[in-house]
């Protein structure tokens, strides 16, 4: 099997992990480079200019990201989601999301980008049978964005392209990470834009992913704090899950359609539905965004596993599990505990 889109492999029953956990969720991250330096991601006291990324050679390529991807499909996942790093910096991003839209039993894949690129690379990514698109954007006033995101890059130049991606026809979400002290006077303005424009705006709690982050409970704004902000109940009601394991918690606002979604992680953690499996660009599987640790399937790959032998490695993986990180995080584990960078493996 080397990307054809044709089941080499039965399905097979889906697998649980220690807690029942089916898995439902494939995160594929495409490369650890990105053009943003964000404070909260990729702070560039950790990330400078001559920061080593990963050579060429060391990606999976996109046959061997399909040819897993095809295989945790006999498995049971059914989602898959495109990331980074920025993944619109990797070259084949259109032929790959054609290859992967060719995976029997594979019901939808999305894109989480930071939207630079989108201008130039959305037509083509529709064209290749992508449809759906988060859009990381942290505020509207184009100095402090321009601040988080370390570039100097205006919330304009974002705008204007999640515009343009709506207008293709994407299902596009924009996504908030929201901190204390930095940008939550934004959460209004952010709000009120997007609900004009018909489009969901997800609020994400500021979390600890990663070591480089300087991250503390203090820095954070809650879902609940948020949710007030925007009135409450008296504006918002909740709106049912799309389908089991729906990490966002999502809201209509009474007067119309548009939607406000919240990624709780820290404040009303969701490990125990969490169906979630993410392959780094490398070739490692993490089954946690707070992991110290993955499996080498890379490693496997290349030195001609067959099929059988690389499912038997990603069953074990699976059905080993027993990860919980964010109902059991402490400030001490928060700040100790040695962890996979977001830009490596992707939100």
């Amino acid at each position: 099997m080397k990307g054809s889109g044709e089941m080499a492999v039965k399905p097979m029953n889906p697998i649980i992990d220690q807690l029942a956990r089916p898995m439902r969720d494939l995160r594929i991250s495409v490369t650890d480079r990105c053009n943003f330096r964000c404070t909260y991601c990729m702070p560039k006291e950790f990330f400078g200019d001559d920061y080593a990324f990963m050579s060429k050679d060391q990606l999976l390529s996109l046959e061997e990201i399909t040819r897993l991807a095809e295989l945790y499909a006999s498995l049971g996942i059914r989602k898959i989601r495109l990331t980074g790093g920025e993944p619109l910096l990797r070259r084949g991003l259109p032929e790959l999301v054609k290859m992967l839209s060719s995976i029997r039993g594979i019901e939808d894949i999305g894109c989480t980008t930071n939207g630079l690129l989108l201008g130039q690379q959305a037509q083509n990514l529709y064209d290749a049978g992508l449809r759906r698109m988060n859009v990381s954007l942290d505020a509207l006033d184009p100095d402090l964005f321009g601040k988080i995101n370390g570039r100097g890059i205006t919330s304009s130049t974002i705008l204007r392209n999640i515009e343009l991606a709506d207008e293709i026809g994407f299902q596009v979400k924009v996504n908030m990470v929201v901190q204390k002290g930095i940008n939550e006077q934004e959460i209004l303005p952010m709000a009120d834009y997007f609900k004009k424009m018909g489009i969901t705006l997800c609020f994400i709690e500021f979390m600890d992913a990663g070591n480089s982050n300087d991250w503390s409970l203090e820095r954070g704004v809650t879902k609940q704090d948020i949710f007030e902000r925007l009135g409450g109940a008296n504006v918002l009601v909740p709106v049912p899950p799309r389908y089991p394991g729906e990490v966002a918690q999502r809201f209509r606002y009474k007067d119309g359609q548009a939607e406000v979604g919240f990624i709780s992680s820290v404040s009303d953690a969701f490990c125990s539905s969490c169906t979630r499996v993410r392959l780094s660009s490398d070739g490692k599987i993490y089954n946690c965004l707070f992991a110290s640790k993955g499996f080498d399937l890379r490693a496997l790959l290349r030195g001609g596993a067959s099929d059988e032998e690389l499912l038997a490695a990603i069953r074990k993986t699976w059905e080993q599990r027993e990860d919980r990180y964010s109902e059991e995080r402490t400030e001490y584990t928060a700040k100790n505990r040695k962890k996979i960078g977001m830009s490596y493996i992707g939100g």
